[in-house]
């Protein structure tokens, strides 16, 4: 371990720690309002604009699109140039575009800007949590991961409320509803003064001096509060590698290398198979109550509980994640989820249609507390938002496919064809973690790294094997 790590993992949970969760809680909520608000605009535009069901499913995929593109180079650029800047940039991207998107008046311009707006929001998704993840010690990494995705669910509620409460006052409701989810764009004036660059990739870019001030001034903060600091742990007198300078997609091509290949094909088939289902049901929700014959009115208010029921598939699963570790918890969920959606598949009638599309929610938001807690721990510090973003980049295909797929399915097949596809992705996502992944519980990240690739990976790859 090296002797910033060492410093960050004696730290207690603190008012520091605090406040990153909540900022990049925010992050991650803002993100969810955006991108959920688009289940409660399609009905309204699919009649304003006689849309057909392809037509309104490739709407629902446009900001996935964009998705792909930005988790793919936030992770790039964040290994290579930081966390922070791209966070912040991120977030300015796509609140402007969703601005922009209020006033449109066509289904095709709608799509573009869709897409756009999701490169940002895709790329703030994939550094938040491989940003944030670095500052905290192993004691409750999971568990601040798993918080920290679960702002997620408040980000749905808020547009489950949205949708509700402001999209039928009017035939431009929709408009003001992208209005209202835009203005997050101000937490940026808070962002840019409260955040600190991540001290662990500080070192691994061998800019150790920034790294030990970002450090000092995180431990002075606590001790201001009166906290007294244990002593540091002495580490071992290894050499620490350091100063990675792989090409552009270097950092791309060394995720594909033993011994990391195994890890990024894990990786790639929990988030395909999570985003794929998870977008099929959220994105078509409220729309498939609808065409079950329920009023929109009644199809948004059924929608506002089946989001709720995200709040603690979060949170319990945050729990979970220190209590019986992040590889079981992300399987004992998606059991669940495979459970639910099999049920669901076979209902009939409005009450169990929404008593399980809630255990569906449920479960598969438990599965979204465990991977974001789980995806960056097993990565190198110097690969760890590459890891994270090509693995949310490749999940977000499932994003692009499955809104229009159900589109395409429902017609056909009804809720038997929908579920039963989301229960046999399910499957595929959970057997690859529960086959091909590592535990990560009460060891630090370098510990991590050190153990499943070597020591000489705990501080960087050789540059023989990084692809330079």
């Amino acid at each position: 371990m090296s002797p910033i790590a060492a410093r960050l993992e004696r730290l207690p949970f603190s008012h520091f720690h605090f406040k990153l969760l909540v900022m990049g809680g925010l992050g991650f909520m803002f993100e969810a309002v955006d991108a959920a608000i688009i289940a409660f605009i399609l009905p309204v535009l699919r009649t304003k604009w006689h849309l057909t069901s392809f037509e309104t499913g490739l709407l629902g995929s446009s900001t996935y699109i964009g998705f792909l593109v930005g988790a793919l180079f936030a992770g790039l650029l964040g290994d290579r140039f930081g966390r922070k800047v791209i966070m912040m940039w991120s977030l300015m991207i796509f609140c402007v575009l969703t601005l922009a998107n209020a006033f449109v008046n066509d289904w095709h311009t709608f799509f573009v800007l869709r897409a756009l707006a999701g490169i940002g929001m895709g790329a703030e998704g994939a550094i938040i949590a491989p940003f944030l993840v670095e500052f905290v010690s192993n004691k409750y990494r999971g568990s601040f991961a798993g918080a920290l995705a679960g702002f997620f669910s408040f980000g749905f509620v808020a547009a489950a409320l949205i949708g509700f409460f402001v999209i039928p006052l009017s035939p431009e409701g929709w408009r003001i509803a992208l209005v209202i989810v835009s203005l997050p764009v101000l937490v940026l004036l808070w962002w840019r003064k409260s955040l600190h660059e991540s001290p662990r990739w500080l070192e691994s870019r061998g800019r150790h001096a920034e790294a030990g001030a970002v450090v000092a001034d995180i431990e002075a903060q606590i001790e201001r509060r009166g906290v007294k600091l244990a002593p540091v742990v002495a580490t071992a007198d290894t050499p620490f590698l350091h100063e990675h300078s792989s090409s552009f997609f270097g950092n791309l091509k060394t995720l594909w290398m033993v011994p990391l290949t195994k890890t990024t094909f894990m990786t790639w088939c929990l988030w395909l198979s999570i985003t794929f289902c998870s977008y099929a049901f959220f994105v078509w929700i409220p729309g498939l109550l609808v065409q079950h014959g329920m009023t929109i009115t009644k199809s948004f208010g059924f929608s506002i509980g089946i989001y709720v029921a995200q709040i603690p598939g979060y949170y319990s699963a945050a729990y979970f994640n220190e209590k019986i570790g992040r590889k079981a918890t992300i399987v004992t969920y998606m059991v669940l989820a495979c459970l639910s959606a099999v049920s669901l598949a076979f209902s009939t009638t409005d009450l169990t249609i929404v008593i399980f599309a809630v255990a569906l929610s449920f479960s598969m938001n438990g599965v979204n507390a465990g991977q974001y807690a789980y995806t960056p721990e097993v990565f190198p510090t110097h690969l760890r938002a590459t890891g994270m973003g090509t693995a949310s980049a490749f999940g977000r295909i499932g994003a692009i496919c499955s809104p229009m797929l159900v589109g395409y399915i429902y017609p056909l097949w009804g809720f038997p064809g929908v579920f039963g596809m989301c229960t046999a992705m399910l499957a595929m996502g959970g057997l690859a973690v529960l086959i091909l992944g590592v535990s990560t519980t009460g060891r630090t990240l370098e510990e991590i790294t050190a153990a499943e690739y070597g020591d000489d990976h705990a501080g960087s790859l050789p540059p023989a094997k990084a692809g330079i």
